[in-house]
């Protein structure tokens, strides 16, 4: 079929649809993943991104009608599903798919997430009868901590960067995680209490402290060396310029 004639026949499949019902649900999957819509299109359908026709299904097969979507938009001729492979951001949105069947087309509201952070935990404070824990992520975009013990979700949740929890010295035995988590993925630092609160820690952390002081000063002397030889060799050379020009008049 001729692509001005695949068009003309599209538009009157669209005119003629039947539909009258519409079922919207919500989906959300990470970034280089796949989704495989659940609604199939077995005989005759179509798929639709946006409002937007980017697949057909007639008894002769599929047809893929966006460029941006071939290799990467597969059909199942066994099960009537597409699936959506290579996922990118830009992919969210609202996928349309009209079977033709019974008078109702399914609306897949897809979100495409950026993989969920790796958070980590520092120790901010240790006391005789406690330990303050301070989860973060260097990346809080549409991500949420939380805390976990054993399998109970404390009521301790952050939308920011960081979140702290305080621990009595009786749950240092106690198995604490702390995850980020975005609507389509999660990643999990579990925390030893007992070693990240020990004296040892603190004499590690303390170090570790130390030497980030000193390599920030250490930084910190070379870089205004730089800039003050920098500035010296600027003054000296319009220096010789004054002078070359004195001594030419």
């Amino acid at each position: 079929m001729e692509l001005q004639e695949m068009k003309i026949f599209i538009f009157f499949i669209v005119m003629s649809s039947s539909a009258t019902q519409e079922v919207k649900k919500n989906l959300a999957r990470t970034e280089g993943g796949f989704i495989t819509l659940p609604d199939p299109i077995v005989e005759f359908g179509l798929l639709l991104y946006q409002g937007k026709i980017i697949a057909l299904v007639t008894d002769s097969g599929s047809q893929i009608l966006e460029e941006s979507f071939r290799d990467r938009l597969l059909w199942d001729n066994n099960t009537g599903l597409f699936t959506i492979t290579g996922l990118q951001t830009k992919d969210s949105g609202i996928y349309t798919i009209d079977s033709k069947r019974g008078g109702v087309f399914t609306l897949y509201q897809l979100t495409v997430y950026e993989p969920a952070p790796t958070p980590g935990v520092n120790r901010s404070r240790v006391n005789a009868d406690s330990c303050t824990l301070v989860c973060f992520v260097e990346k809080a975009h549409e991500t949420t901590l939380y805390w976990i013990k054993g399998e109970e979700i404390l009521n301790q949740t952050s939308t920011g960067p960081s979140l702290p929890l305080t621990v009595d010295k009786q749950d240092f035995n106690s198995s604490y995680r702390c995850v980020a988590a975005n609507p389509a993925d999660e990643k999990t630092f579990p925390v030893n209490v007992k070693t990240f609160c020990s004296e040892e820690s603190n004499t590690d952390e303390t170090s570790e402290n130390n030497r980030h002081f000193w390599l920030f000063l250490i930084r910190t002397a070379v870089f205004l060396s730089v800039i003050a030889i920098t500035i010296t060799g600027i003054y000296f050379e319009r220096k010789r310029k004054r002078d070359r020009q004195s001594q030419g008049v």
